[in-house]
């Protein structure tokens, strides 16, 4: 369905929304794709924590090695490289952080799936909107830094 005027009556054709089965189906996958995403994004950020205490058991016996390891100045990786560093090392930390990582990009991927969404259903409005949307996420990330 398209959403040009209608020759006939004057009025526009609605386009594939959530009360078509298409829509239906976007929305399931949309949904879906949130739920993986939080669901594995979890699993890493556990697996990270369970890592961290395997490397370092003080953590469970030492209160002020605890301390260390969630204090505001804790030396997690802060960047691309420190990440793929720590993740060929196997550090907790790390894991952590690519968990973290998964999670905000979760629903960006879905304002991503979105816009494809709009562009199958012909939205060009939609689709302006959303990536404008995708834009402004994008480079918010890309602005932003880390305080420290």
């Amino acid at each position: 369905m398209t959403n040009q005027a209608d020759a006939t009556q004057g009025r526009r054709r609605p386009t594939a929304g959530a009360d078509t089965p298409r829509g239906h189906e976007v929305e399931v996958l949309i949904s879906n794709l949130l739920r993986i995403g939080v669901a594995t994004s979890l699993v890493v950020v556990v697996l990270g924590t369970v890592l961290s205490f395997v490397h370092h058991p003080d953590y469970l016996t030492s209160p002020k090695e605890l301390e260390r390891l969630t204090s505001p100045g804790a030396a997690f990786p802060r960047t691309l490289g420190e990440v793929i560093a720590g993740l060929r090392d196997l550090q907790g930390r790390a894991v952590t952080v690519v968990g973290l990582l998964m999670l905000v990009a979760t629903p960006v991927l879905r304002v991503a799936v979105s816009i494809l969404a709009f562009i199958h259903q012909r939205d060009r409005m939609f689709v302006l909107i959303t990536t404008t949307v995708l834009v402004l996420l994008l480079l918010a990330f890309a602005l932003g830094k880390v305080e420290g």
